[in-house]
């Protein structure tokens, strides 16, 4: 037998090329092969090699980015139900199998992801791959098992079940100890538009990372660039769907009474503010969103309408929020004069 003989019985039209160049030795045997002529093909100067346990990579030589990849996804995922059957393809994937209870997360995600401040994937000395907690998996060759008590939902990504953003983050900069390293990925999720600051930050404080001052001053550069770019969009917001000018970031008070809170919008004629609310998940989140809450019941008995907007709203649903805007600015005519408060700059 040569590295030419077909594999049959199986065909492997249904299979992508570098699907083709990569596969189980499950699959191996599915199509046909003996465990002995899959030993013979991977001898030292023959034409195949295994690339990891029970994976056999076709062809001698290195293998390419795609083909760690998509060995690393053949090692930790779930074997078949059936034994010996490989995976099959989804509607979603009709050329692709599916990775069962697997995925790529880390920097190898990040870079699949487009992201500027990750390595090449050849340049990895590992490929980070996410599996329940309960799979008994070893590290093995480029391929670093991380387990979690529930996997995400993955991202398709060339092709490939991906961990999202926030949490490939988390289990990137979970072994990063440079400073700018970490603040770099971080700000270019946010800057890029992969993701929201209270997505990374609940992904950091559910892996416990953020007792590490470098990730605490970096969440902390985040979270300022998270909220520029959310007040750069509410400006646009004003601009683009003609909505009157309000005042911008401005306090207000009772006439020699209390302080009643920030602003990032107002219009002081119709008494309707508008507040981001760009809180992150952190362990005083509740504290936090009763200081919100009272803050909002103070302004509305004094007849001040007040419209909470996420930086994901903003990003996801410009019209959107500019309507709710709009509307609650008409509303005012229907509504009693509130009470006169002075605005002061913020």
């Amino acid at each position: 037998m040569t590295h030419n003989t077909p594999l049959s019985p199986r065909p492997l039209r249904h299979l992508s090329e570098v699907h083709r160049r990569v596969l189980t030795t499950a699959q191996l045997r599915a199509h046909g092969l003996t465990a002995a002529e899959v030993t013979e093909q991977c001898r030292p100067d023959g034409p195949w090699q295994q690339l990891l346990p029970n994976v056999v990579l076709l062809h001698p030589g290195p293998p390419t980015s795609e083909e760690r990849l998509h060995g690393a996804l053949l090692y930790a995922a779930r074997e078949s139900s059936a034994p010996g059957v490989p995976p099959q393809p989804t509607a979603e994937t009709p050329h692709a199998p599916v990775y069962a209870e697997a995925m790529i997360t880390g920097l190898a995600a990040l870079t699949l992801y487009g992201f500027s401040a990750t390595p090449p994937l050849l340049s990895l000395d590992h490929i980070d791959v996410l599996v329940p907690r309960q799979r008994r998996l070893r590290p093995t060759g480029y391929v670093r098992v991380l387990r979690t008590p529930a996997l995400p939902t993955p991202r398709t990504v060339t092709g490939l079940p991906v961990a999202p953003v926030p949490r490939a983050l988390a289990d990137a900069v979970a072994e990063l100890t440079d400073a700018e390293a970490v603040r770099r990925l971080l700000t270019e999720a946010v800057r890029a538009g992969h993701c929201e600051p209270a997505s990374v930050v609940r992904e950091l404080t559910q892996a416990k990372l953020l007792n590490r001052p470098h990730v605490v001053d970096a969440v902390d550069s985040l979270l300022a660039e998270g909220r520029s770019i959310a007040e750069d969009r509410l400006y646009r917001m004003v601009a683009e769907y003609g909505l009157p000018d309000p005042v911008w970031n401005v306090d207000l008070r009772l006439p020699g009474g209390p302080h009643l809170g920030g602003l990032d919008a107002y219009w002081p004629d119709q008494a309707v503010a508008v507040e981001l609310d760009t809180r992150a998940p952190r362990q005083d989140e509740d504290a936090l969103w009763s200081e919100y809450a009272r803050k909002r019941e103070h302004l509305e008995r004094l007849g001040i309408t007040v419209v909470y907007i996420t930086p994901k709203k903003l990003r996801d649903s410009l019209e959107q929020q500019a309507a709710v805007v709009r509307t609650a600015l008409m509303a005012s005519a229907d509504r009693d004069p509130a009470a006169y408060v002075v605005v002061l700059p913020r």
